[in-house]
């Protein structure tokens, strides 16, 4: 089978693997823990078809409204229902109506057994985020595709569908989250994946993304093999093209925390594994000079963020007001230290910020103001904090 043609059935490939899995029990991909009093809640037959590989809900909190790609059985879901809690709200989406069918079935009794209902289940595929696929089916059964010219009625349909009355809308969800399922979309749509992922995100939100990568570029010979799509395998990314993806999609502080050094899988020498990423949308926006600097308190000598910004370790960098509020936030906090101007600059007298010029060094002064030549009394030691 050709590369062209395993590309245009992956879709199809899937569905049908996925949805003979929806009713028996298969081994599809690496086994996962999670912890023990909330799975506890989960309906037994949403775990006996749980094909994950990792377990993006140990870095979800409190009241978050979480999206769930690929949400298969619904096991993530029920877990993070747990986790996000009453203020919370979980969606999952899913193409295949077996798998649809099954987690949805569950939600009455979970919701009776926990006093939870912040759990949706929503038709769709993950690469193409808009297009609620459910409001598409009704109207292609009113509406049957008997003609090259109806085809075009039902473009325009879901064109409407995507601009009136989104799946998801933009920047609607704190976090989104993804279990062993990006390795399963076509690589022609892998690109649109990671752009929805942004779109969705609100400012400040993250993803986080458990899947199978793999070390070296999987081969043409084993991308053509059918049964090793849908046993996560063919469609493995490459790891440092993995990070990549996030980081072209427009998300930051890119963070690799979860990686076991063990692979899950060796095939002809290669290596896959399962790895968890956390990505951050906000980094949009004008850049403004408001007299801020950070210093990065290391271990490294200096270091590059995915803006272009070179901070070199007990050096007062300048930032713009944005990169100074987003070093503030994780994962940049613990590596360093805010340094506010003693007199604050307005937004509206600020001047542009040339972002992305390399390491650009605040003098004292700046930050200090115009009249800094001051001597003042030693702080008190009394709290150990200086000598």
């Amino acid at each position: 089978m050709s590369f062209a043609a395993i590309s245009t059935d992956v879709e199809r490939l899937v569905l049908d693997r996925y949805g003979d899995a929806a009713r028996t029990p298969a081994g599809l991909c690496c086994p996962s823990t999670n912890d023990p009093k909330l799975l506890a809640a989960v309906p037994a037959e949403v775990l006996e078809r749980d094909y994950g590989c990792g377990d993006p809900t140990r870095h979800v909190r409190s009241g978050e409204v979480v999206l769930d790609l690929g949400s298969g059985a619904g096991k993530a879901c029920y877990l993070l229902s747990q986790v996000v809690g009453e203020r919370g709200r979980v969606v999952g989406v899913d193409m295949n109506d077996e798998m649809l069918a099954l987690s949805r079935r569950h939600l009455d009794g979970f919701a009776a057994g926990t006093g939870l209902r912040n759990i949706e289940f929503r038709k769709g595929r993950i690469q193409d985020l808009a297009l609620d696929l459910e409001a598409l089916d009704a109207w292609l059964a009113a509406n049957p595709v008997t003609s090259s010219a109806r085809l075009g009625d039902a473009e325009t349909e879901a064109s409407r569908l995507r601009r009136v009355a989104p799946l998801v809308a933009d920047q609607s969800v704190d976090v989104v989250v993804s279990d062993c399922v990006l390795n399963l979309v076509r690589p022609g749509d892998k690109a649109s994946l990671f752009r929805e992922i942004h779109r969705v995100l609100k400012r400040g939100g993250r993803a986080v993304i458990s899947d199978i990568v793999s070390d070296e570029d999987v081969p043409r010979r084993l991308q053509d093999d059918p049964e090793l799509w849908a046993g996560c395998v063919s469609g493995a990314m490459r790891e440092d093209r993995f990070l990549q993806a996030f980081e072209e999609a427009g998300l930051y502080g890119v963070t690799l925390v979860e990686r076991p050094a063990t692979p899950w899988r060796t095939v002809e020498g290669i290596e896959f594994r399962s790895v968890t990423v956390v990505a951050y949308r906000g980094k949009e926006g004008p850049c403004w000079d408001r007299k801020q600097a950070v210093v990065y308190r290391g271990p490294f000598r200096e270091v590059t963020d995915d803006d272009g910004h070179v901070l070199r370790r007990g050096v007062r960098v300048a930032v713009c007001d944005k990169t100074f509020q987003i070093y503030s936030r994780p994962p940049y906090a613990e590596h360093v230290s805010p340094v506010e101007p003693l007199e604050p600059v307005p937004l509206e007298e600020a001047r542009p910020f040339p972002c992305g010029a390399g390491m650009l060094v605040r003098d004292p002064g700046e930050t200090k103001g115009g009249d800094h030549k001051v001597t003042t009394e030693a702080s008190d030691c009394s709290g150990g904090s200086c000598c």
